[in-house]
């Protein structure tokens, strides 16, 4: 039996390149009625509280966020402005090229794979479109457990739909939300994916202080995996 069963990722600068807010966010600002460095800075400070669901659906979200921003756009051009942040964030959402390759290559190992995601309400709604979907055994959004990285059920609910105690899966981060902290606490074993892209990439609460192992490509996943399947099978019986 290999040492890992399963291989959980994050998804935003994981399986992705780094993220930034691109060109397509300012379509929502404009029909919002504020500027997009408003927008942002709205955004940038409510993440959390987002991310939980604990807002409402996406349109009660915006008007939240638009609240916050101090506008008040009429019905109509909310409902838009919806659509616009969904086009957006999915826009600012590129696969990293070898996402699909590892993802399968665990797969032909024998493995499960999972994707654990601080998010809004945009991923979950997208997500069934991209390559790696049919790939995933698991998906587990904050926005719709209402808890966020590093609580130690995010983790705990992708391991009990796995069927599968902690100790038997690898979590894969870029560190943010203190998400490998957390990924250890809960049982886990955690690794942190450094590759050179993420020096720019949009962050919240880093786990600065990790010293856990760390990957400088998703495809180096496979060498911990395989490494365990080695110790598994040249273990004393």
């Amino acid at each position: 039996m290999p040492r890992f069963q399963a291989v959980l990722f994050d998804f935003f600068g994981t399986l992705t390149r780094s993220v930034q807010r691109g060109a397509a966010h300012r379509g929502t600002a404009q029909l919002l009625g504020c500027t997009s460095e408003t927008l942002a800075a709205v955004l940038d400070r409510t993440f959390y509280e987002r991310a939980t669901g604990q807002l409402g659906n996406a349109e009660a979200t915006m008007r939240w966020v638009c609240a916050q921003a101090g506008v008040h756009p009429s019905d109509g051009a909310l409902r838009e402005a919806v659509a616009s942040r969904h086009r957006a964030v999915r826009a600012d959402t590129r696969l990293r090229p070898d996402a699909v390759p590892t993802l399968a290559a665990l797969r032909q190992r024998g493995l499960r794979t999972g994707v654990i995601s601080d998010c809004t309400h945009e991923l979950p709604a997208f997500l069934p479109d991209l390559a790696i979907a049919p790939l995933l055994d698991v998906r587990i959004f904050s926005v719709q457990v209402g808890r966020c990285k590093p609580d130690p059920e995010l983790y705990l609910s992708a391991c009990r739909r796995l069927g599968l105690p902690p100790r038997a899966c690898l979590y894969v981060g870029d560190g943010g939300s203190q998400e490998l902290t957390g990924a250890e606490q809960a049982g886990l074993t955690a690794a942190r994916l450094a590759a050179p892209d993420l020096v720019e990439h949009m962050v919240f609460n880093a786990d600065v202080a990790w010293t856990g192992p760390v990957l400088g490509s998703l495809r180096q996943v496979l060498d911990l995996v395989d490494a365990g399947i080695a110790a598994a099978g040249h273990r004393p019986r």
